[in-house]
């Protein structure tokens, strides 16, 4: 569809929660050119770009002080963007990637008709998840998505943690995921929810088989 683009997500400071469709280019800096500005001393004044080519999104550092980086390591030559890569600007200025097979924008209209029920509500073509009709901002990390999906897409039964952790990284990265990272992406998980909600508990743990989504 013609209004299916990638698109990042600010995920720290004053864009926290912010979205940008990556439609052709995209520059991240400080100057007022720029269409991500980040009034930050730690920016340069152009400090990176994403732009839009025919095999995918790539990011590009233009030889900033600082450095940018993805998913924690420098980026030197312009490199390809994931579904999840998360984009760091100076380091302290955070952005996720989502690609555009796994993103839509919503129009509101369609925000309408996934709100009102109350309790935890969630839209798998725009990443995005409500809480008692609150939007979780900033948005949750890829594999917090994911872990979440996977649990709202199967209400009320019980998911084992091979399940949920197959789901969350696929099948090729899963083996390598420790019980203490997905314990840890877990609880990560429920603190982004409980911000909004502390008085529930959506995920539950049914000890010796798996966890299950609490949406009553």
């Amino acid at each position: 569809m013609e209004n299916e683009y990638p698109v990042i997500i600010g995920q720290s400071g004053d864009l926290a929660g912010q979205r940008w469709l990556i439609k052709k280019e995209l520059l991240i800096g400080r100057d007022s050119d720029c269409q991500i500005i980040i009034a930050d001393r730690q920016v340069s004044r152009h400090h990176a770009r994403l732009f839009l080519g025919r095999n995918g999104v790539q990011l590009e550092d233009l030889g900033s002080k600082n450095g940018t980086f993805c998913n924690g390591k420098p980026v030197i030559t312009p490199q390809f963007l994931q579904d999840g890569d998360s984009i760091q600007v100076a380091i302290v200025h955070c952005f996720t990637f989502l690609s555009s097979d796994a993103t839509m924008p919503m129009d509101a209209e369609h925000v309408v008709k996934i709100l009102g029920k109350g309790g935890l509500e969630l839209d798998v073509r725009s990443r995005r998840v409500w809480v008692k009709n609150e939007e979780v901002v900033p948005a949750l990390s890829a594999p917090q998505f994911r872990l979440l999906q996977a649990l709202y897409e199967r209400p009320g039964q019980v998911v084992s943690r091979n399940e949920l952790i197959d789901f969350t990284w696929g099948e090729d990265e899963a083996a390598g995921v420790s019980e203490q990272a997905f314990d840890a992406l877990v609880r990560r998980l429920r603190e982004r929810l409980m911000k909004i909600d502390p008085d529930h508990e959506y995920i539950v743990t049914i000890r010796g088989h798996g966890m299950r989504l609490d949406n009553s």
